[in-house]
């Protein structure tokens, strides 16, 4: 049996967000352990240049949202990016898995031929959701995603790669 479009991005996503939350959890145990600050885990970011921690979570939840709502033809849910806390990432994260476990299949698969466009920056871009899913969804989402997991590794956070595979509890 193939693959569907929502097996594709929602299935991929949802685990990827739950793994984050852990590694979320996994930081405020260092920052506690350790006698660190949160927020400066929050606010830290890999170049000058790139977001923070913070944003790259905010990334992240736009990228699987905004992702499923085109997908499926809906409106995402409007989050505002206000997060400065680890608990608020978290609330985050929790709000936007959710909103994907409400985007069924039935809401996305046969939708692989519609045309989806998107703004970007000064101009817009029409993808189909194929397209959209696999060259533009999942690697802008991974891109945060694995950022936000370098982030809390550069800040010393004890995660690896079982983390990021969620080999582990």
């Amino acid at each position: 049996m193939p693959l569907s479009l929502h097996e594709i991005s929602v299935g991929v996503m949802l685990p990827k967000l739950r793994m984050l939350s852990k590694l979320l959890d996994k930081a405020a145990a260092h920052a506690e352990a350790g006698g660190i600050d949160p927020a400066t885990l929050v606010d830290a970011r890999l170049a000058p240049d790139m977001y923070p921690l913070s944003g790259q979570i905010q990334r992240v939840s736009d990228a699987a949202k905004f992702g499923a709502a085109r997908l499926a033809g809906l409106t995402p849910p409007p989050f505002e990016d206000n997060e400065t806390t680890l608990p608020q990432l978290q609330e985050r994260l929790a709000k936007t898995i959710a909103y994907l476990e409400s985007v069924g299949p039935g809401q996305i698969d046969g939708r692989e031929e519609e045309t989806i466009t998107i703004p970007i920056r000064d101009r817009k871009m029409d993808f189909t959701g194929r397209n959209y899913a696999l060259n533009m969804v999942l690697p802008n989402f991974y891109f945060h995603v694995v950022t936000a997991y370098d982030i809390l590794r550069h800040k010393g956070v004890e995660i690896g790669k079982r983390d990021y595979l969620a080999l582990v509890s």
